[in-house]
């Protein structure tokens, strides 16, 4: 049958003490020593890989100014390195699709700096102050029938 509590405190338990600990953040990596993790921005997703190096970015088989060769690009996907001051010290491969230039950068942003706190778990307030680690939700609204484009109507006809 149900046990007879006779107080909040009963109610509690063990369990109060278990939610009041802070979760902790492991290191995570793979048999070859990198982080992994996954980004994504409107429909651009991308895996990062990083590990320790020189400071050598390739996408998708080609080298970063290759890849984004707006400076602008390159600044958005460079934020998180920039904000942890890790700069030029993780070699990082990237795998990048769907999308368009823009969202594949922000999904590399998203992604990067993913990578980073499962790298070093103590960069995590860092990038997450900044507002690296939440994904940028916006996506492009859907078209409504009756509709030329998601709100634009049809051009109206007195006569």
């Amino acid at each position: 049958m149900a046990e007879v509590l006779s107080s909040l405190a009963d109610l509690g338990g063990a369990k109060a003490s278990v939610q009041a600990e802070a979760p902790v953040h492991v290191q995570k990596l793979d048999k070859h020593g990198r982080a992994y993790a996954t980004g994504k921005r409107k429909d651009a997703v991308a895996k990062v890989w990083i590990k320790p190096g020189s400071g050598k970015i390739t996408v998708n088989g080609r080298a970063l100014e290759v890849y984004f060769a707006r400076p602008v690009l390159r600044l958005v996907l460079n934020q998180p390195l920039v904000a942890a001051g890790r700069v030029d010290q993780y070699d990082i491969t990237i795998s990048c699709n769907g999308g368009g230039l823009s969202g594949q950068a922000g999904a590399v942003r998203h992604g990067l700096a993913r990578a980073l706190t499962f790298y070093e778990p103590e960069l995590r307030p860092v990038l997450k102050k900044g507002g690296f680690l939440t994904r940028d939700s916006r996506t492009v609204e859907r078209k409504k029938y009756g509709k030329a484009k998601a709100r634009r109507s049809f051009q109206f006809s007195k006569r």
